[in-house]
């Protein structure tokens, strides 16, 4: 035997209950208009029993139908429902049966014709389809929400006269509220209570949208079973469009428990949702007949029709908002270089995209805060916590604490969270976020529906018995996410996105053009440099021709020694810059090299070149590296040749070179205790023609660190530096 829990509550099968309540009785027939089901009561309406129905065409027993007009009334009705779309019945037909009158109500399930006869009598003398104008008008008179509710219920009170009246609205996790209510007087006020959506299943709440009104008349008449010719295990009879349909027994109990005997309620619809119900009760049996009904249903359906209006308003208000605010920021998007700075920079951002107390931008690793948001180490968690978590490109909730943990401590800051993701790989992300909002529920009674054994021993539902007030805070939630942010936030997802791609291939067209534009500069410096040669050198041959005559002035002699030392420098800075155009034209032939040879090749050139007694050059590990040999030993040349050079005015001028393998690839290291660079220098030292304050009295033209980079770059590798000032430097190359 299943053990009955919430959850089986939830899949409790009220459409087809085998049974109907007991004021009123069904019969159902099939196509040949032969009786098929007949509920057991009839021989309460009729002198005749539901077993000599059963078989028996609808139109043969002389006792049950007869019309003044034709024996054929049955098959008249059902020609006359029947549409392209299926059975539609014009309810209800009034017939006599042994002198009492009913409401014949039609409807349809599967194969099956389904026959509802109700009492036309009821015990409620108003006519409600002569005050329906003026109960219209009364319920419409205010256009505040609040008070068309109030009137709605006070309006119904006064037309079906039940003893308690109330407005109840579902919230977005399935549990209602009252949050209108007219009733005697001596009766406990119900507003603001809520209940548990346990106490209205899933599956009754679906049967609120089809049939729009439900009436249980007597909690305390035992319903009446229903008599078949085929069996109801195989082929059970749904009652889904069946108003007498008998009622769940744990609701029947739920009633009694409240003290309730009788209850109607009217469904509100909003945009094909069941928004909330009109929830009546009774303290004593009561019966409104089906065309009261009706006319009740019409109330439900205008004011469902009025609060559709209301939030259809509302909403479009609010969404025409946030597209005001998210054209903004697309106008941003597509003026702006920087996706920062538009969705970030300015008095529109993408903050107002979705109504939200905090908003994130994560792009190229950086984190960009507005408004009320959580720290960047929270920020990171959560980012890899709905990369684990999230297929989908869009998550949204508000509570999260309760699925993310972490978010407890952040709870003031981060309460609800909407995420839009840009780009799963890198990581990118849109987030919004909302800060908690503590409120105070009062239930009626504990919402927790409490389980008892049977006499098997096996836990069964028991409706509370108590409905006192049971208070309960609730913490770590926001307010919930509307579809109006929801969709915002999309609209605005896609425009980052396009925004994205968008600046993606300017940035490709742009490096294009540069690298045109860069390799004609090359040809172009190469070009001038190397013309420039042999005008150079005739000059400096003529100068030195002049310098050999004895017989010049002084004067004379010191102008031809400085034409000599600028050609001289100008024929270094040619060569130099000949040497930079050529490492951009070279073609890289790569091999496996032996640095320590070349290291000890550039070691002894430089010192003999030194010619300094105390300098020391010291060569540790040397790793093989994969690259173009001439450029390698031109990289090491200029890097040690400088380390010497500067380093030279020291007693003991020292250069260490040493490397290692590395994750990123082979690391060298070369270190002098020269005369150093200033800080704010360093950063331009690799630049064409730049040289350190320092270095003024050397000799040299600024090319060669602007060559290694350039080799470096050619390599895919890095360099870079660290220095001190009078202390020496050290620079680090990576080859990959």
């Amino acid at each position: 035997m299943e053990t009955t829990d919430l959850n089986n509550c939830d899949r409790e099968p009220i459409h087809i209950p085998g049974k109907i309540q007991d004021h009123g009785f069904l019969i159902a027939i099939d196509s040949n208009f032969t009786i098929t089901h007949c509920s057991e009561n009839i021989g309460n309406f009729l002198e005749t029993k539901a077993e000599w129905m059963l078989g028996k065409s609808i139109t043969m027993p002389e006792d049950l139908i007869k019309n003044t007009a034709s024996d054929t009334f049955i098959n008249q009705l059902i020609k006359t429902g029947m549409t392209i779309k299926g059975f539609v019945p014009q309810n209800p037909y009034r017939v006599s049966l042994k002198e009492k009158h009913f409401n014949l109500i039609f409807s349809q399930s599967n194969n099956y014709f389904l026959l509802e006869f109700e009492p036309e009598f009821s015990d409620l003398h108003k006519d409600l389809q002569q005050i329906l104008e003026g109960t219209i008008s009364e319920m419409l008179a205010d256009s505040d929400l609040a008070q068309l509710l109030i009137n709605t219920a006070k309006e119904i009170k006064n037309i079906i006269g039940y003893d308690r009246v109330m407005i109840y609205k579902f919230h977005d996790d399935g549990h209602g509220e009252v949050i209108a209510e007219e009733k005697n007087m001596d009766l406990k006020p119900w507003l603001g209570l809520h209940y548990p959506a346990s106490d209205i299943p899933k599956q009754a709440r679906e049967l609120y949208k089809i049939n729009l009104t439900r009436l249980i008349s007597n909690v305390y008449e035992s319903p009446s079973s229903i008599l078949s010719i085929v069996d109801p295990a195989v082929n059970p009879l749904d009652l889904t469009n069946v108003a007498l349909r008998a009622v769940s027994p744990i609701h029947i109990q739920y009633l009694k428990n409240m003290g309730v005997e009788s209850s109607f309620s009217i469904s509100l619809i909003n945009n094909e949702k069941l928004w909330g119900l009109v929830a009546c009760h009774s303290y004593s049996p009561r019966f409104i007949n089906y065309k009261q009904r009706q006319a009740s249903k019409l109330i439900g359906q205008i004011l469902s029709s009025a609060l559709s209006f209301r939030k259809n308003k509302e909403d479009e208000f609010r969404k025409y908002g946030l597209k005001l605010k998210v054209d903004e920021l697309i106008k941003q998007l597509l003026r702006d270089n920087s996706l920062e700075e538009a969705l970030c920079g300015h008095e529109v951002t993408l903050l107002n995209a979705a109504e939200s107390t905090g908003a994130a931008f994560i792009f190229n690793k950086e984190i960009h805060h507005l408004g009320i948001t959580p720290d960047d180490a929270f920020i990171h968690e959560l980012v890899e916590w709905l990369h684990e978590n999230s297929e989908a490109s869009m998550f949204y909730t508000d509570r999260l604490p309760q699925l993310f943990p972490p978010a407890i401590a952040q709870k003031a800051s981060a309460s609800g969270i909407l995420a839009c993701r840009i780009n799963r790989e890198l990581k990118e992300y849109l987030l919004w976020f909302r800060s908690e909002v503590i409120t105070t529920i009062s239930w009626a009674g504990n919402p927790d529906k409490s389980m008892i054994p049977d006499k098997e021993k096996t836990l069964q539902i028991s409706p509370r018995t108590s409905f006192d007030t049971w208070v309960q805070a609730v913490q770590m939630n926001s307010f919930g996410w509307k579809d109006e942010d929801i969709q915002s936030a999309l609209q605005l997802k896609e425009e980052v996105n396009f925004a994205i791609i968008r600046k993606a291939t300017e940035l490709r067209i742009l490096n294009e053009k540069l690298k045109v534009a860069y390799d004609e500069l090359d040809t172009f410096s190469y070009t001038i440099s190397h013309d420039l040669k042999n005008p150079l050198s005739f000059i400096k041959g003529y100068a030195q021709i002049l310098s050999k005559d004895e017989g010049l002035e002084p004067d004379v002699q010191h102008i031809i020694e400085r034409i000599l030392f600028s050609t001289n420098k100008m024929q270094s800075m040619i060569e130099d810059i000949l040497s930079y155009s050529k490492v951009s034209q070279a073609k890289k032939e790569y091999s496996l090299i032996n640095v320590n040879q070349i290291l000890h090749e550039i070691k002894q050139e430089q010192l003999v070149g030194a010619n300094h007694p105390g300098l020391q050059i010291i060569i540790e590990k040397t790793p093989f590296l994969y690259g173009d040999a001439t450029m390698v030993m031109q990289v090491f040349s200029n890097l040690i040749g400088n380390a010497v050079k500067y380093s030279l005015k020291k007693n003991d001028p020292l250069v260490i070179i040493q490397g290692e393998e590395i994750e990123e690839g082979i690391l060298y290291r070369i270190s002098d205790n020269g005369i150093g660079i200033n800080p704010h220098e360093i950063e331009k030292i690799f630049d064409l023609f730049t040289r350190s304050e320092a270095v003024a009295n050397f000799e040299g033209t600024g090319v060669g660190l602007a060559i290694v980079k350039k080799i470096m770059q050619k390599h895919f590798g890095k360099i870079w530096v660290e220095s001190i000032p009078d202390r020496g430097s050290t620079f680090y190359i990576i080859f990959k």
